[in-house]
């Protein structure tokens, strides 16, 4: 088995756009910009034997604020440019009660069927509270990327960082250490 760390997009691998205190997604394939550090922290998690796997919400598909081959074209290029082992990707809304939406962890478990990950041996990071719950909910340690967004505040227990390269270098560290 394996043991990846699960990566949140937007705030994570690439700079959301924040607007009166709340992150959104990027709108274009121009603006997709990749924040600073992040593809060094990815070489050496894949260098140390983690999958990266991409998981993310983007219910702007469905209510029609975004086309899906836009969103897919920053995944190929995602894919292309970065150390990424697969994304997972849920496109719907909070109304649709499906199992794929974080805080529901059903992008983290197609993902470990399909890479066969060990879920506790694994990592979730994510810059807002339903990364870290749908990490929780399948026994992953989180790390919390915090912005200060004027929103709800995941719950513990969680590990606040400030950066992917900051969560890289405490995974690193702990794996190394045990």
């Amino acid at each position: 088995m394996h043991k990846a760390v699960f990566l949140d997009r937007d705030g994570v691998l690439n700079a959301a756009v924040v607007r009166a205190g709340k992150p959104y997604p990027p709108d274009t394939l121009d603006a997709l910009e990749i924040l600073p550090g992040v593809p060094d922290a990815l070489a050496r998690l894949r260098a140390a034997g983690f999958l990266n796997v991409v998981v993310t919400n983007q219910p702007d598909v469905a209510t029609g604020k975004q086309r899906r081959d836009v969103v897919e074209a920053m995944h190929d290029r995602l894919m292309r440019t970065l150390p990424l082992d697969a994304i997972e990707v849920c496109y719907h809304v909070e109304a649709d009660h499906c199992a794929c939406r974080k805080p529901k962890p059903g992008m983290l478990q197609q993902a470990a069927r399909e890479l066969d990950i060990e879920l506790p041996q694994s990592f979730m990071v994510g810059d807002r509270w339903r990364d870290i719950a749908a990490g929780q909910a399948v026994g992953s340690a989180c790390f919390f990327v915090d912005y200060g967004y004027d929103e709800r505040q995941p719950q513990a227990p969680f590990i606040t960082v400030k950066s992917l390269p900051e969560a890289a270098a405490l995974i690193l560290s702990s794996t190394q250490a045990g």
